[in-house]
């Protein structure tokens, strides 16, 4: 499993390494316009409002054997969506992606929008521009005012870090830095936010279920790593007792020869 959890993470890891500077420069050049720009940010999905309604979106594995890597995405989703508790059942959606996610909130009392377990296994941007479009379209049309994406980013294969983000409404990175550029739009400001958004959103869940199933085989790689390492303790241990009481038996024979041929002796 390791062996396996060790050439799936390589894939991932090629899969998230060639999506991210995609997403980063859009994200970039969205950032960059809004610093830019003496005008505010003024489109559908970056309308802020009271919180009546909410989405979650929790993203974790099909599997198990990947050490905490589940329990702490669950663990952060249950806590976001206590904090919501004011709320009514039906105020609150959760989409979560991933088996144990859905298994988890179930058990918890929250009812999934859908099945979505087939994004973990193979990752496709249709059908994730489809959620995301979905959600899109309740925002848009006051059926949710804020939408909260959880899910597990990769640092490395021993680490990974349970990173909970504002998914709806959009907010500019606060610490963006100033840009000096003069954009020249074609053909109005207006229509070309209104295409860069949304394509920035969808890119967001689709980066965060790769950086999760990426995050996903790391923590199954360590896990199987410190299997295999306390199995192979445990082996020694055992072997050593092995030893131990062999030689025990085979001490207690010869010393019963001896005694016998001394008192044949005798």
């Amino acid at each position: 499993m390791k062996l396996v959890s060790a050439a799936k993470l390589r894939r991932a890891q090629d899969a998230i390494t060639s999506f991210l500077p995609y997403q980063a420069k859009l994200g970039e050049m969205l950032a960059n316009y809004v610093a830019s720009s003496t005008e505010a940010l003024s489109v559908p999905l970056a309308q802020q409002r009271e919180v009546h309604r909410v989405a979650v979106i929790a993203v974790s594995s099909n599997s198990s054997l990947c050490g905490a890597f589940n329990s702490n995405a669950i663990k952060a989703a249950l806590q976001t969506l206590s904090s919501y508790s004011h709320l009514a059942p039906k105020d609150i959606l959760v989409y979560p992606i991933g088996k144990k996610m859905a298994a988890a909130l179930a058990k918890a009392g929250y009812a999934a929008s859908s099945n979505l377990d087939a994004l973990v296994d193979t990752p496709d941007y249709d059908r994730t521009g489809a959620l995301v479009d979905e959600i899109i379209s309740l925002f848009c049309e006051r059926k949710i005012d804020r939408v909260i994406l959880i899910y597990n980013h990769f640092k490395n294969a021993a680490q990974q870090e349970v990173r909970c983000e504002q998914f709806l409404p959009v907010a500019p990175a606060s610490d963006a830095p100033a840009s000096k550029l003069d954009y020249i739009l074609e053909p109005d400001r207006s229509r070309v936010i209104e295409q860069l958004v949304p394509r920035v959103v969808r890119l967001q869940l689709y980066g965060a279920i790769l950086d999760s199933i990426a995050a996903e085989h790391g923590a199954r790689t360590t896990a199987m790593q410190i299997a295999t390492d306390n199995a192979t303790e445990l082996i020694q241990e055992l072997t050593l007792k092995y030893n131990k009481a062999r030689q025990a038996a085979i001490t207690n024979e010869l010393i019963d020869i001896v005694s016998g041929s001394e008192g044949l002796k005798s």
